[in-house]
């Protein structure tokens, strides 16, 4: 039984196995279902997905070296639209809302790319630490900001991710809980209002994936 706003982002279900996390696993579900029926509006739907991904990833991405990375941050980008969407459904645990499976998931990002460039190309990651024309006075300040800034980029990342799906859950969760004790009128606006909430939240979902594979890319741009 839910007993605050927040209960719905527990995830322990049973003592010593939180079975809630199994969500997650929800993709391998989902995924092998083209295999089995073919020209489904499932597959034609994630394939515009993926092509247009794609398309702007060739954009950043521009050398042929980067095909793999290009198919890495696809398959993050179906990793975190499948966990969002499948969230929005009642009673299923909503992964991406915690620090523990954002901050995981950029920082694993981030070490990758930082071991691959300070140990395949260092020059660039020592020169890309200062900008153009700084003059020397300022180089030591300018290493410290961008030293911080390179810091922080996993944990805004992941913030970025968490709180938007929180906020949105949060929100309908308010709406849920004082529909009971409402007039019918109230209710009836309360619902529509949970199906525009309902819709922006499908929106979200989205643009969380995409906005957090855009900047994982941008970042290994840096790097590459």
């Amino acid at each position: 039984m839910y007993m605050n706003l927040f209960s719905s982002f527990n995830p322990s279900s049973i003592p010593y196995f939180n079975l809630n996390w199994l969500s997650m696993l929800i993709f391998l579900i989902i995924i092998p279902y083209p295999f089995w029926i073919l020209n489904s509006q499932f597959t034609h739907m994630f394939y515009i997905l993926s092509t247009f991904l794609s398309s702007e990833l060739k954009i950043i991405l521009v050398k042929k070296s980067n095909l793999l990375n290009s198919g890495i941050l696809l398959t993050i980008f179906s990793f975190i639209l499948i966990i969002n969407f499948s969230s929005l459904y009642p009673f299923v645990f909503s992964s991406s809302s915690h620090l523990s499976f954002s901050l995981t998931l950029s920082l694993s990002i981030f070490l990758a790319l930082m071991i691959r460039g300070w140990t395949c190309n260092p020059t660039h990651m020592f020169a890309h630490m200062i900008p153009l024309n700084t003059p020397p006075i300022l180089i030591p300040f300018m290493n410290m900001i961008e030293f911080t800034s390179n810091i922080i980029r996993p944990i805004t990342l992941s913030i970025r991710l968490s709180a938007n799906v929180i906020a949105g859950h949060l929100l309908i969760t308010l709406l849920c809980s004082s529909m009971s004790s409402s007039t019918i009128i109230l209710s009836v606006i309360m619902l529509i209002f949970q199906l525009i909430l309902m819709f922006l939240e499908i929106n979200v979902s989205m643009i969380q994936s995409y906005v957090f594979t855009i900047l994982s890319t941008l970042y290994s741009s840096e790097v590459n």
